[in-house]
């Protein structure tokens, strides 16, 4: 994990491998940002026009290197763009903070150490350009390098790995928390990200179990594991009925992370499907390479819980990872097969490959029977909501207006681009079967409504529920941007973590 520092020292003085400034797109030209001021003095007040000469724009994320001015103690000032200047009373808004500190972090893969000297005018600030250098100093490597002593072939280049913040205040002690904070969620994103970015013969339902297993018990949150022979005898009819077709056996994993103080608690609920092939509704080429990915919603699950123990925040908070192998095989469940699930509800299979909404099923339902405040699922569910909001953003359907709205405000405050979507009574119909008490497929048009229609059925009475749809963001696949990675993005952790804190300290609104 790159460490992150809060550091009173000079522009000037201070030794690193590069020096992060932030240049605004100004109305005449690029305009050098808050905390440039010593470069730009040194420039004999001209940073701004050799920026322009060399090309720059002030554009967002836009990366410029040029040599450190004399006297300073790092060789490379490293200019990356804010956008446009903002008002004189405003500031720059969080987001693109994060990203810009994002971008400069990525450009600088293979560093040492770098000081970040973007415009920090508050503790909020200091929470977005920390998060965003800290997300965008990541890499997945552990799969890479592994050439034998003496290879000419040199190994991935590794994360920046130490950053400085300059202008912060170390001694502040709103500055400190924020830093801190930026540190803890950055670090549990970054895991959810390995997590995703592992692959699916290394990431078994068992082995993701024995990993949420180890960091609960480091972190003081209990844990239990339910097994194949436990989810049979519990009914666990949907879990195993996505699970039975593989040879690695599925798991149910119970996080209880619990404050002595806390008045509220939520629940949230990840599918966790290590590897989707569809099942005998096999996917047709192209589309399983990255199935990877399928298991995002009970990655971010389980280090949004990590992240709120380590946090302290005054809540309980319980997450549910629903694990399983949707594989094809003599034993697998079939077109037709009709489960009954935990709740005692019967379902008829007509896809195989709408797997998630099966072992969601059960556990929004042993979820609810702790009959908690709120229930928030996060599933890589459907491709038709990627048709609908494309790869950036993920849906959010409520049976509660207010909260779906208070969750998309949340999304949006912490840079994940989400959009509340309904759940219209009248597509129920269309998972109607002669057959049991309901089908796992409905009609095409619409079909990532359906599926949340379809997980509503196995919330309990009477109890608040969303449900994330994160098919879009959860796996990044073309070239990083800002503070987002190719492969896994840790979708939605960070706006679990702030539904937590929020909840903790009844803003929730």
């Amino acid at each position: 994990m790159t460490a992150l520092t809060l550091s009173t020292a000079g522009a000037a003085t201070l030794r690193a491998d590069a020096l992060v400034v932030g240049v605004a797109k100004g109305p005449k030209g690029p305009l050098a940002a808050a905390g440039a001021e010593a470069v730009d003095a040194a420039y004999a007040g001209k940073l701004a026009a050799v920026l322009e000469a060399l090309g720059a724009s002030g554009s967002e994320g836009e990366i410029t290197k040029l040599p450190a001015p004399d006297g300073f103690k790092v060789p490379v000032v490293l200019a990356v763009g804010l956008g446009t200047l903002p008002d004189e009373d405003e500031s720059y808004d969080e987001e693109v903070l994060r990203r810009a500190a994002g971008a400069a972090a990525r450009a600088l893969h293979g560093a040492k150490k770098a000081a970040f000297a973007l415009p920090l005018d508050d503790a909020s600030a200091v929470t977005a350009v920390a998060e965003g250098a800290l997300l965008g100093a990541y890499a997945f490597t552990a799969y890479q390098g592994g050439e034998k002593k003496g290879s000419k072939n040199a190994g991935p280049k590794l994360p920046l790995a130490e950053i400085a913040l300059l202008g912060a205040k170390p001694r502040d002690k709103d500055h400190k928390a924020a830093a801190e904070r930026a540190s803890i969620v950055a670090a549990e994103v970054n895991i959810a990200r390995d997590l995703v970015n592992t692959p699916p013969n290394d990431l078994t339902p068992e082995a993701f179990a024995a990993v949420a297993s180890a960091a609960a018990k480091e972190n003081g949150i209990k844990v239990q594991v339910l097994d194949e022979k436990a989810l049979v005898k519990g009914g666990y009819g949907g879990i195993m009925g996505v699970g039975k077709g593989s040879e690695n056996p599925p798991r149910l994993v119970k996080l209880s992370y619990t404050h002595a103080k806390a008045e509220k608690t939520l629940a949230f609920v990840g599918k966790g499907i290590t590897y989707d092939s569809g099942g005998i509704s096999l996917k047709p080429a192209g589309h399983n390479e990255t199935m990877k990915c399928d298991m995002a919603g009970a990655a971010a699950v389980f280090a949004a819980v990590v992240a709120a123990a380590k946090l302290g925040l005054q809540v309980n908070v319980t997450g549910w990872l629903a694990l399983a192998e949707n594989m094809p095989s003599g034993s697998a469940t079939k077109p037709g097969d009709v489960l009954r699930m935990y709740s005692g509800k019967t379902v008829e299979v007509l896809n195989t490959d709408a797997e998630g909404r099966l072992v969601l099923g059960d556990a929004l339902t042993k979820a609810s029977e702790d009959n908690p405040d709120a229930i928030i699922d996060v599933a890589t569910l459907t491709g038709a909501m990627v048709m609908a909001l494309g790869d950036r953003t993920f849906g959010i359907m409520a049976n509660d207006d207010a909260f779906r709205t208070s969750i998309h405000e949340i999304a949006e405050e912490v840079g994940e681009a989400s959009w509340p979507m309904p759940l219209p009574a009248d597509l129920r119909k269309s998972m109607d079967s002669p057959t049991a008490d309901i089908a796992n497929m409905g009609v095409r048009m619409g079909g990532g409504l359906v599926a949340g229609l379809f997980l509503q059925e196995f919330v309990g009475e009477g109890i608040t529920w969303a449900h994330l749809d994160i098919a879009g963001p959860a796996f990044h696949e073309g070239a990083p941007h800002g503070y987002t990675p190719k492969g896994g993005t840790g979708s939605a952790v960070r706006t679990l973590v702030r539904l937590a804190e929020r909840t903790a300290t009844g803003d929730l609104g």
